[in-house]
């Protein structure tokens, strides 16, 4: 989907310079009441990291910073129009640097796993760091969610943002092609988070871009998930090995842990120790397969958080979610307001490609060529019930 941007409040692209200090700044769109802001959040080895700020009428806002492309905090109001914050996350970019398991990044270029950190394309195979055990994850070492992105505010006809930009440069991290990337973070008055990616390539390569934010829709820290309700549009789910790769089967959901076409609690059959893909995961770390296979946005899952009121749509074009429920989660990770994050404290659903796909000739391909764009949307929206 293309933007037809009405004007740009603002272009800056991030300095080399860790001591060219910006001072906070706001902009309000008079038309819609949408609001963004920026300041700077700290300093990497790379340069100056900056925070922005997205608000819209209803008071919903969405931080995120240009380092990894992290969301940090996304603030939504409860049935009772109480706003609280629902992703987990940090108070610091120190934290973020420091090491955390995704929270809120953009990863890439390939999200999830790729079996034994190799593929091959054409003949060619390319080796990967094995970050995951004997596997590759996320995209690597130093993968997206440490790059620091170039930055440009933007708005539209109903929405305010920033796109962060950027090359991932040939074999960088080990994957082949000079990677051109825009990802676009976007709110608009219906209480709407839209993503919204782009690449091309000089070289054909593979490429899977997703957001990994946890979210608790009680409130970010408050205790497990287990209560939410969950809906996933999916009739069959990708099973595992015992180091999480895909076998390439695509298994149907009925009669397993893994049916969530009705909204099921996700405590309910979270400790199957009978099933052994439960046994794999310590729990949900699996790749659903939506029944509707288009490239159309649609909807593809949902969440209810009964207490808080708060519900969830999920949105996407792509043909997968990796549903996640925190299971590595141990209590190390301290998280906003020095509350440590437990086992089971938030859950993720990353719209994806299927895992280890370019080893997987059964799986929707992941390759990107020179003459192609990736384009790829997700939307998470939300209201109360």
């Amino acid at each position: 989907m293309k933007l037809n941007y009405l004007f740009l409040i603002t272009l800056f692209f991030v300095s080399c310079n860790p001591t060219n200090k910006e001072e906070e700044t706001t902009e309000q769109n008079e038309n819609t009441g949408l609001m963004i802001s920026q300041k700077v959040f700290g300093a990497t080895e790379d340069g100056q990291a900056m925070l922005f700020t997205l608000e819209n009428k209803n008071g919903m806002t969405l931080s995120v910073t240009n380092y990894g492309g992290i969301i940090t905090s996304l603030n939504v109001p409860d049935k009772n129009g109480a706003i609280a914050d629902v992703v987990l996350g940090h108070d610091s970019l120190a934290s973020y640097i420091e090491g955390h398991p995704y929270f809120g990044a953009l990863v890439g270029r390939y999200g999830n796993r790729i079996a034994k950190g190799e593929f091959s394309i054409d003949g060619t195979t390319y080796t990967l760091a094995t970050n995951n055990g004997p596997n590759a994850l996320h995209g690597g070492i130093k993968g997206f969610d440490k790059k620091l992105w170039n930055t440009q505010i933007i708005e539209n006809s109903d929405a305010v943002g920033v796109e962060f930009s950027g090359v991932s440069v040939d074999m960088e991290e080990g994957f082949p092609g000079n990677l051109t990337v825009k990802v676009r973070y976007l709110l608009n008055n219906d209480n709407e988070l839209r993503l919204e990616y782009e690449a091309t390539t000089d070289k054909t390569t593979i490429v899977n871009l997703t957001n990994h934010s946890y979210f608790n829709l009680k409130r970010a820290g408050d205790g497990d998930i287990l209560g939410h309700e969950l809906m996933i549009a999916a009739d069959k789910f990708t099973p595992v090995d015992a180091t999480l790769i895909p076998t390439g089967e695509l298994r149907s959901v009925e009669n397993t842990p893994f049916d969530f076409r009705e909204p099921t609690t996700i405590g309910a059959r979270v400790d199957d120790v009978e099933n052994e893909q439960i046994k794999f995961g310590g729990g949900y770390d699996h790749n659903f397969v939506f029944t509707d296979q288009s490239d159309q946005l649609k909807l593809v899952a949902t969440a209810y958080e009964p207490t808080s009121g708060r519900f969830m749509e999920v949105l996407t074009t792509e043909p997968g979610v990796q549903f996640y429920c925190g299971n590595f989660l141990n209590g190390k990770n301290i998280g906003k307001g020095g509350i440590p994050y437990e086992k089971r404290n938030g859950f993720c659903l990353e719209t994806q490609h299927f895992p280890d796909s370019q080893n997987q000739p059964d799986f929707p391909s992941t390759l990107l060529k020179p003459d192609e764009k990736y384009e790829t949307q997700t939307v998470y929206r939300f209201s109360v019930k």
